[in-house]
């Protein structure tokens, strides 16, 4: 069996599991991408995790395992880092515009280039800090990012009024709920199964508190 063949088969078996239904195109795409991560990984120390088998279960699923959650037409992923999990995302679902943010110069120039060289022009990438991105957006993701205090304290501002939050984190954040800052509240914690990873994750779902439901700032967190 090929690379690519082997590569194919874990990643349409996870799908499956997950249950995800995309299209061969949208497969074809995701396998591009992991591929090229793992090309520009060896100079440019994108990720953590060397073999590309192991980024497919790592990256690819990890990230997808949330997308049921992701809603709106524009989503921004804050320190996108190698484009997790942005640039699934954008793949899955092409007519969403995504917005990657990110730092690190290294990180956004292999992020530019995955835009050019997969095609993905739903995707634009911003090379700066949090703080200075403008707009509202009906989803913001962040995986591995911070912590919920900091980073609604850095990009709160970015939600939308009836936008959802989607923060990607391992273990359940107990330590971290206490934290999230007044004009927010905590929605919802889900577990996520990532196919072939023994490991916890969890997507934590905010919303911000409607001015108009003061009573819902005292559940916050809840």
């Amino acid at each position: 069996m090929s690379d690519i063949d082997r590569l194919r088969q874990r990643l349409v078996a996870g799908l499956a599991a997950l249950p995800l239904e995309l299209p061969a195109a949208t497969v074809e795409r995701l396998l591009a991408y992991v591929q090229m991560l793992a090309r520009w990984n060896a100079t440019y120390n994108l990720s953590a995790v060397r073999d590309v088998d192991e980024m497919v279960t790592r990256h690819l699923l990890d990230s997808l395992a949330a997308l049921r959650y992701v809603e709106g037409g524009t989503l921004v992923d804050l320190g996108s880092g190698g484009g997790l999990p942005g640039i699934p995302f954008a793949i899955a679902a092409p007519q969403r515009a995504v917005t990657l943010v990110d730092s690190n110069g290294k990180k956004t120039r292999f992020l530019r280039a995955a835009v050019r060289e997969l095609k993905l022009d739903n995707v634009r990438v911003l090379e700066c800090r949090v703080e200075a991105v403008e707009g509202t957006y009906d989803c913001v993701t962040a995986r591995a990012f911070a912590s919920l205090a900091d980073m609604l304290r850095w990009g709160g501002r970015l939600l939308a009024p009836d936008g959802l939050w989607l923060a990607l984190k391992g273990r359940f954040p107990d330590e971290e709920l206490a934290g999230v800052p007044a004009g927010f509240r905590v929605d919802r914690i889900e577990p996520l199964a990532v196919p072939g990873l023994d490991a916890e994750r969890h997507v934590v779902v905010i919303k911000r508190v409607r001015q108009d439901a003061p009573e819902q700032q005292e559940s916050s967190g809840s």
